[in-house]
């Protein structure tokens, strides 16, 4: 029944562990992104994490968000806020599951309906994995439907688009830019969820 689980999740079933994860849409409407973790105020407290290792999590859904890590181009990348954060999950024996885009169409030099959205995505991904060799777990993209939805559907995120051409097109791109993800994090870390 188990058979295809790793190995130290096998024993799951048997025992209960807590997941938890931080709220950290990051998403654009019109010239304006949203950072949730700024508006909650995590973004600054690094102490939040210590917090919520008391409640014995093993796994954290955590951000490593391409709009924040990498806003100019995929050549200029700024760890610094990452780094701190991943550090001291690790000391805290948090596992993160990283989470590289939460409600948004990227940064400004792409978007959910620019052709090469999954290549440039998967450029990201690899490069965090190259930085993060330790990582084990990945969300490349967080709930592609709700974000194909707001952005090409409905039109309150950016690009705001509202045709079922629109979504359709962001959709695909969005589940195209996980596979390259999950491939380009394969190729730095052999064997990787």
């Amino acid at each position: 029944m188990n058979g295809g689980l790793p190995p130290e999740r096998r024993n799951a079933t048997q025992r209960l562990e807590l997941w938890i994860g931080i709220e950290c849409t990051f998403n654009r409407v019109r010239e304006n992104y949203l950072n949730q973790l700024e508006v909650c105020g995590h973004h600054e407290r690094l102490d939040d994490l210590n917090l919520l290792s008391t409640l014995g999590a093993k796994c954290i859904r955590y951000p490593v968000l391409w709009e924040q890590v990498a806003p100019e181009s995929l050549e200029q990348f700024d760890w610094s806020w990452t780094d701190a954060r991943l550090q001291r999950l690790r000391e805290l024996e948090m596992q993160p599951i990283a989470t590289l885009l939460h409600h948004g169409s990227g940064p400004r030099y792409t978007s959910l309906l620019d052709p090469e959205f999954p290549e440039k995505l998967a450029a990201y991904a690899g490069e965090v994995a190259r930085r993060y060799p330790w990582l084990r777990t990945y969300t490349p993209v967080n709930e592609p439907l709700t974000t194909a939805r707001f952005s090409g559907l409905y039109g309150i995120w950016y690009p705001h688009h509202a045709t079922d051409e629109a979504f359709v097109r962001m959709l695909l791109n969005e589940c195209r830019g996980t596979v390259l993800a999950m491939r380009a994090i394969r190729e730095v870390q052999p064997g990787r969820s």
